[in-house]
């Protein structure tokens, strides 16, 4: 369908916890369309409905050349743990060491209305547990430790 403007910080949508898809219509359809074709671009791992101005619990991913989507997910399970770098669409050219889960399950639907499960290590458990934190109106930056918080919002209010 299209691929669409991201939503950056400060913008308020990034911030709103985002509303259960109730019914699965032409609109959700083309939402859906519109995450799959936005999160196919060289560089994108996952994006969250709220990143492109839409507050309806969806996200779609791009890892590992597969790409998918689910509706209404929610973290089932995390275990393990893994360091590293974390970055966002949202909070452009920011990154900074953020502590997830090693082992992520997601649970939802898809468009027909059917169950989908969706679980994986390293960058898929990483990209569940921040797409998630995303339709819940939190950003990775939420997640930081207190003084690699201080310095990102340091950094972040110089480039706004």
């Amino acid at each position: 369908m299209a691929i669409r403007e991201i939503r950056v910080v400060p913008d308020p949508v990034l911030r709103t916890p985002c509303d259960e898809i109730t019914k699965i219509d032409d609109r959700v359809r083309t939402l859906v369309a519109d995450l799959l074709d936005t999160v196919n671009v060289d560089g994108r791992a996952g994006l969250a409905a709220n990143q492109i101005g839409v507050s309806l619990r969806a996200f779609a991913w791009h890892i590992d050349g597969e790409i998918g989507y689910v509706l209404n997910p929610r973290l089932i399970e995390v275990s393990g743990e893994q360091g590293g770098d974390e970055g966002c669409l949202s909070v452009p050219e920011l990154w900074y060491p953020t502590k997830r889960g090693e082992y992520a399950r997601v649970e939802g639907t898809d468009l027909d209305g059917q169950p989908v499960t969706v679980e994986g290590t390293g960058l898929m458990a990483r990209c569940l547990q921040h797409e998630c934190d995303h339709l819940d109106g939190k950003l990775y930056l939420d997640r930081l430790e207190r003084a690699e918080r201080a310095k990102a919002m340091r950094e972040l209010r110089e480039r706004l």
